[in-house]
């Protein structure tokens, strides 16, 4: 009897050791899975400490500034400054953006040019370009200094590229299916992020590389008036005259003949009165 105890008592004891290790299995597996996910979360939610730390890591050597410069000047030929203008440009390792010549009226002809230098020779170029005007008229050169905002840029890249790296190498170490579903979809908005910071600082880099000059030339210009052939044409104009003479002289006498006819009764009247008068006086001048 006591041997079948001592059995039954040493077969519950195996059946409770097994059921402890078995939740101590599933236990241990739980806080390794629970330490992979909070290790992953970590590290993207990390993302902004990153980006403040490698900011305030980050230096540049040379400020990034963006130059710009409006000119307005007289010229005495602005086909030959143009010209002059345009080589600079070329000579300088620059582009034209515009060109554009147009008239005003017939005494002003205007032009604009609106080219990119590099930023080294920006001063340089104003210089030439001014000095082959007769008159500077205007003159306004402007920059904006980009750095902060370069550095920042370029902090950010650097940290958004330390997360994707990170992602890269959970992603050939995740296991389970929703692991790497989530990883796809944080790496993927990570790469889209690093797109945008590139192509913001390649526009920067751009803009600070070339300097924007916009020059307006204006050109005064002498009208000689041209020769009339109307007003020299001699024999038109002694053929109008003529003409002109001749037709004074038809009405004249036009008229004359019709006031004469007209009035023929009336200056018969008048002719023998006057008559009458005339011999009157005459006879008594005999007596």
């Amino acid at each position: 009897m006591n041997r079948k105890i001592m059995m039954l008592m040493f077969s519950l004891y195996l059946l409770l050791a097994g059921c402890s290790s078995n939740e101590k299995d599933d236990s241990a597996s739980k806080v390794q899975d629970e330490k992979a996910e909070s290790k992953m979360d970590a590290s993207i939610s990390g993302n902004k400490v990153q980006e403040e730390v490698a900011e305030k890591e980050v230096m540049t050597d040379e400020r990034k500034i963006i130059h710009q410069a409006q000119l307005e000047l007289k010229v005495k030929n602005l086909e030959k400054a143009q010209i002059k203008i345009e080589n600079k440009v070329a000579e300088y390792g620059g582009y034209v953006v515009e060109s554009n010549v147009y008239r005003e009226d017939e005494e002003l002809v205007e032009g604009t040019i609106t080219v990119r230098v590099p930023e080294a020779h920006f001063q340089d170029f104003l210089a030439d370009s001014e000095g082959e005007s007769s008159e500077v008229v205007g003159r306004n050169v402007t920059g904006q200094d980009v750095t902060e905002q370069y550095v920042d840029l370029k902090a950010r890249l650097k940290s958004k590229r330390a997360v994707e790296e990170r992602l890269l190498a959970f992603m050939k170490d995740a296991e389970k299916t929703e692991d790497l579903l989530k990883i796809s979809s944080d790496l993927a908005v990570v790469q889209e992020e690093i797109e945008q910071l590139t192509g913001q600082m390649k526009y920067l880099e751009n803009q600070t590389s070339y300097s924007t000059v916009t020059i307006t030339l204006s050109q005064d210009r002498i009208v000689v008036p041209g020769i009339d052939n109307k007003e020299l044409n001699t024999w038109e104009r002694t053929k109008k005259q003529l003409a002109t003479s001749a037709n004074l002289l038809l009405k004249a006498g036009s008229g004359i003949i019709v006031f004469i006819i007209g009035n023929l009764p009336i200056l018969i009247i008048l002719g023998g009165a006057g008559a009458v008068v005339h011999w009157v006086i005459k006879r008594r001048g005999k007596r």
